[in-house]
């Protein structure tokens, strides 16, 4: 029965891999001519063509960096291409259910910090995650693979967790992703795409993807600004951890460049890029993702621009009287008609 089970199991993975591959390579083909005849957002997500409602989660921190937890909707201003917004629905957000993905990173590069990635993440989740909270684990290396689906279970993301491995590094000529002419180990541009575009389109609410990375993308079938697009359509928020190894790139000769890219997904979108550059400091970016998760707010409104023409339309949010500074996703996609 063991051995049923286990084969199972294997299968099962399998099946993850080809349904991955075969809904990158597709909606990646169509992503870009999609744009002209766009269908509507599918039911449930955060913006709606029906109510025509903008939601922004925001957090606010004061000069001296700490957050700001008891603002009212007075002390908001919000603009959309410069133009004034009335908010018309203000709220805290903490009591909103999260729903998050664990992006691990497993490339070769992350070798020597991967131990302290799990361990921590392992953590974060034993204390941010409420009981209608859901969170998905999804490892990315040569191969972008589904650990763990939606749940609320702790038992089965921990698992799911340790489950994600190095990959031995190079081209592989089987996996999910299969690299290019100029190969590639590290697919994290599909994996956020993946992540943005198949499973969290539809749900509702917060909608955060926590990166364990050091930013560098090597292999992906689609670019940065089609990945960035992508979860800016579908209303996620992208924290990014950045844990590198300093040590592998001097030794291997490789330059480092990711902390640029990381920079571009997370401010986009309202979260931010985290850097860390040893064990205890990684603790400690988590805790940072932790107390912000819990003091964000909810702002909502009417957009006075009516067209549903699709366009990418800029946000601002300022907190004037505090001089503080705001966390915000800086726009969104307009729905088509």
């Amino acid at each position: 029965m063991n051995n049923v089970h286990a084969s199972f199991q294997r299968n099962l993975k399998t099946m993850r891999k080809i349904i991955f591959s075969l809904c990158i390579l597709l909606s990646a083909a169509s992503f870009t001519g999609a744009q002209e005849g766009q269908e509507p957002p599918a039911p449930g997500t955060t913006l709606k063509v029906t109510s025509e409602v903008v939601n922004v989660y925001a957090v606010v921190r004061g000069k001296n960096g700490r957050l700001i937890p008891d603002l009212t909707k007075d002390d908001f201003q919000l603009e959309e291409d410069q133009q004034p917004q009335v908010i018309k629905y203000f709220s805290k957000a903490m009591d909103t259910p999260l729903t998050m993905g664990i992006l691990v990173d497993t490339s070769p590069s992350q070798e020597e910090v991967l131990d302290v990635e799990k361990r921590e993440a392992e953590a974060f989740l034993e204390q941010v995650m409420r009981p209608k909270d859901l969170t998905f684990v999804l490892h990315f290396d040569v191969e972008v693979e589904l650990l763990q689906d939606f749940t609320a279970d702790l038992h089965l993301l921990n698992h799911a967790i340790e489950e994600g491995e190095i990959n031995g590094g190079g081209v592989r000529t089987r996996g999910t992703f299969p690299s290019g002419d100029a190969g590639g180990a590290t697919h994290l541009y599909d994996a956020i795409y993946l992540s943005a575009r198949e499973l969290l389109k539809n749900e509702v609410g917060r909608k955060v993807l926590i990166l364990l990375t050091d930013g560098e993308d090597q292999g992906s079938k689609v670019r940065l600004e089609t990945a960035l697009e992508a979860a800016q359509k579908s209303d996620v928020i992208i924290y990014s951890i950045d844990i590198s190894d300093e040590a592998f790139y001097r030794h291997t000769g490789f330059s480092y460049n990711g902390e640029s890219a990381l920079r571009k997904l997370s401010e986009e979108t309202g979260g931010r890029v985290i850097q860390v550059k040893n064990e205890s400091e990684t603790s400690i970016a988590f805790q940072h993702i932790a107390n912000e998760l819990r003091t964000q707010y909810l702002l909502g409104y009417t957009p006075t621009n009516t067209k549903l023409d699709g366009t990418f339309r800029k946000i601002t949010v300022k907190v004037p009287t505090k001089d503080a500074k705001v966390n915000a996703r800086r726009g969104y996609y307009a729905p088509t008609g």
